[in-house]
């Protein structure tokens, strides 16, 4: 199954509740706060079920259920990140599925901050060692915040 790394099998160990990215369960997924955090408040709506590859193996009322899931957790990200950074920008909502074989959507804050050649183009554009490995945006306690603040907008969106 897995050697024991909770990243090699996010959907399982969501549900297994060994995920430590998980910040909530939502109707068609679980909204996790995203393992790199070069752009704070990054995360992703994860399907519940690894055997879902695309948004079309859904059947019609899953797949509405999961792009709400997608635009509370975009909302929740926006809510967050604005109130936390005065220099956010907006949300972008990426599904891409090139990587990981299941249906995942990212989202992704962006702010006035970035890089001017990075700040108008696909966060992918970002230089990989720089920003996508090694220990200096890997999630961890600093994020703790934030991770509390997308928590409770997801709450309070739910609760509307």
């Amino acid at each position: 199954m897995t050697d024991g790394d909770w990243r090699n099998d996010r959907i399982g160990s969501a549900h297994r509740g060994e995920n430590p990215t998980v910040l909530r369960r939502l109707d068609q997924g679980f909204a996790v706060i995203g393992d790199r955090q070069f752009l704070p408040g990054y995360a992703v709506l994860l399907t519940d079920d690894p055997s879902v590859t695309r948004l079309s193996d859904l059947p019609r009322a899953r797949r509405t259920a999961y792009l709400a899931g997608m635009e509370r957790l975009a909302e929740a990200v926006e809510r967050a990140c604005r109130r936390l950074d005065p220099a956010f920008r907006r949300v972008n909502i990426e599904i891409l599925g090139n990587t990981d074989p299941y249906l995942h959507a990212h989202i992704w804050p962006r702010y006035d901050w970035e890089p001017p050649e990075l700040v108008r183009m696909p966060v992918w554009r970002y230089e990989r060692e720089e920003y996508w490995r090694g220990d200096r945006h890997a999630l961890g306690p600093r994020h703790d915040g934030l991770r509390t603040a997308i928590g409770e907008e997801l709450d309070g969106l739910a609760a509307e």
